[in-house]
């Protein structure tokens, strides 16, 4: 399936729109839409806008493995050390649907890479929901601010994230099925920990401005089952019953 270049145009200004009210600290844009905006979604339907939908609130109590808060004290408050270019990582993102593996590359984007691994290592990713639905477009997560179970802020998730943000890199890969990149808003350097999954061909659609830093090598099946899931419908495509990361693992490679 391929976008068409108007819808993809509407998702990536909804994807910027989405970002712009990230409260966090260091960088409050970095936050929100995925592919085009750090805190709503790609190219159809920004990320970020999820904070839009205010009636939109998760259904019953944080699934087990989530609900102790993880322990954060060892996580980035700064840019971390690019992953190498010739350096890959597996990460195993565990929902109540399954996993979802990462293979994530150094060689694609080192310093969004490094910044994915290094927050999957600290634990910054555990309980943190898929906070945006867009059916066809992407799935998008990583809000640590107002997106972790069980205190997900369904008025505010998609607009947080860590007190900084990482430099922008040159994306030469094409955004695919299974794609994994950084989410951001419409400013310059301004991603830090949403990211998105591309859910179809979003080749010539979605513009080169979200890093691009792994794909996803298993578990797709994951990944279209959360996005099936209920959504608010356009433009946030808040989800109704969020499908938290119970559980994130990191081997290498």
């Amino acid at each position: 399936m391929r976008l068409n270049r108007a819808a993809a145009t509407m998702a990536v200004a909804l994807l910027i729109a989405g970002c712009s009210g990230s409260a966090a600290p260091a960088a409050t844009s970095a936050a929100s839409s995925p592919a085009p905006s750090a805190a709503t979604s790609p190219a159809p339907a920004s990320p970020a806008a999820a904070s839009s939908a205010p009636a939109a609130s998760p259904s019953g109590a944080a699934s087990p493995a989530a609900a102790a808060s993880p322990d954060l004290s060892s996580c980035p408050t700064s840019q971390p050390a690019p992953l190498a270019s010739g350096q890959t990582r597996t990460v195993t993102l565990s929902t109540s649907k399954g996993d979802i593996v990462i293979r994530v590359e150094g060689a694609l984007s080192p310093i969004a890479a490094g910044n994915f691994v290094a927050l999957a290592q600290c634990g910054y990713y555990t309980g943190v929901v898929f906070h945006r639905l867009v059916p066809g477009f992407v799935i998008q997560g990583g809000d640590g601010q107002y997106g972790r179970e069980p205190a997900v802020n369904m008025a505010s998730v998609g607009t947080g994230g860590p007190a900084y943000t990482i430099q922008d890199e040159p994306v030469t890969a094409n955004y695919t099925r299974g794609t994994v990149a950084m989410a951001k808003t419409g400013q310059p350097n301004s991603a830090n920990s949403q990211f998105f999954i591309v859910l179809a061909d979003l080749t010539g659609s979605l513009p080169k401005n979200y890093q691009i830093f792994g794909h996803v090598t298993s578990g797709m099946d994951v990944v279209d089952a959360i996005a099936a899931m209920p959504n608010s419908g356009g433009p946030s495509n808040t989800a109704l019953q969020p499908v938290a990361m119970d559980k994130v693992t990191v081997s290498n490679p």
